[in-house]
């Protein structure tokens, strides 16, 4: 079973349904004994790092998360969701993260419009079992108005430009997060929950 963590940001009912339309059972979760059960972790999220990290760390789910992630559960992170494995945000205030990975969460440059809401093309940079069937150049769902800086180039496996370029996949071992929104991006974001499904299996 698929976990998808309820900390009262994200479209939760949007993933699970796109999950379970590609043949996936997945299940909303909000507590440390389903975060422990779970087969592997799903971090959704629309809206602000610090509050989702208060509700994160008073339910418990913060540690939890961590220590299954250590364990080698397979996770991943979705638009907030991704944000907030990096060190710190900071939006509203200065924040501290999962620190999965090195870098920080900001503002989008002020020449933008912003937020970022709607679809951009995907540079896709080394392959990966997540990205399965995705073309360079294929279209994904983006709504943000901070973005990942300051990060090892290392893990990140496509990128979009919104007049910066914009970590979109960043990856290291069991951990996958996409800065954009494969519930809300058709075809290709189903393709790529189907294969976070599929990857499910084998953790």
């Amino acid at each position: 079973m698929i976990g998808i963590i309820d900390y009262g940001m994200g479209n939760l009912r949007s993933v699970e349904k796109a999950f379970k339309y590609v043949g996936y059972e997945a299940k909303i979760i909000k507590d440390v004994a389903s975060v422990k059960e779970a087969h592997a972790l799903v971090l959704p999220g629309v809206g602000a790092f610090p509050d989702a990290m208060d509700t994160l760390i008073k339910t418990g789910m913060f540690e939890e998360i961590k220590r299954q992630i250590d364990k080698g559960k397979l996770f991943l992170g979705i638009c907030l969701g991704m944000q907030l494995l990096f060190e710190k945000g900071f939006e509203i205030e200065e924040t501290e993260g999962f620190k999965i990975f090195k870098g920080q969460v900001i503002e989008l440059p002020k020449h933008n419009k912003i937020p970022h809401m709607g679809w951009n093309s995907l540079e896709i940079k080394k392959e990966t079992p997540l990205l399965k069937g995705v073309e360079n150049g294929d279209y994904a769902y983006f709504v943000h108005s901070y973005y990942v800086a300051n990060n090892e180039e290392k893990y990140v496996y496509a990128v979009t430009d919104y007049g910066v370029q914009i970590p979109a996949v960043i990856i290291k071992d069991n951990v996958f997060s996409c800065q954009f929104h494969p519930e809300k991006s058709g075809k290709v974001g189903l393709k790529i929950l189907k294969n976070f499904g599929e990857m499910a299996k084998w953790f």
